[in-house]
């Protein structure tokens, strides 16, 4: 007996929510930082109000190639505060290259990478989610304030917009039979 058509769309739908979206490294809802390629639910933007994207993730074919690692987001204003998307450790507050970067480890292999952002804290310095994590500093995007936001796990970079949006594509159901009688 073939089953009705509403059932099999309501299946593919509850595949498509239980499912890693083709090509990404972030599983669907109420997923745990877990095993590889699994990214944490429930993160916070790095900036208030929730910022434009100014330049969107577009890594490279290759890791030696170049592209983009990150996201460029809209700052309100040269010197707007950033902060932590989520709990870690600061493991990183220098300049390179020519820019000011803070890096803090959110554990199981995650870091979160943001420039050109001046911060006062130091190396070992546990941050909660929301916390300050500095301010975002002039000259890395034209002509106006922002952060590049980058995201790790191990060596790979991952989608920081996965973190912080559902980027799973939306599916149309065909509409339901009428209930009977």
């Amino acid at each position: 007996m073939k089953p009705p058509a509403y059932l099999a769309a309501l299946v593919a739908l509850l595949f498509l929510a239980i499912s890693p979206v083709a090509g990404s490294t972030v599983p669907g809802p109420g997923a745990a930082i877990a095993g590889p390629g699994v990214a944490a639910a429930g993160w916070s933007w790095p900036l208030n109000p929730k910022p434009a994207v100014l330049r969107a993730f577009d890594p490279p074919a290759r890791p030696w190639l170049g592209g983009h690692r990150g996201v460029d987001l809209q700052a309100s204003h040269d010197g707007a505060p950033v902060t932590s998307p989520a709990p870690g450790t600061v493991s990183f507050v220098g300049v390179v290259v020519d820019r000011p970067v803070i890096t803090v480890d959110h554990g199981n292999g995650l870091r979160s990478s943001f420039e050109a952002v001046r911060s006062d804290l130091v190396a070992g310095a546990a941050v909660a989610e929301g916390d300050v994590l500095g301010w975002t500093q002039p000259g890395h995007c034209t002509p106006g304030p922002c952060v590049h936001w980058g995201v790790r796990r191990v060596g790979t970079y991952l989608n920081p917009l996965a973190f912080v949006s559902d980027l799973r594509p939306s599916v149309l159901l065909p509409p339901l039979d009428p209930a009977p009688g």
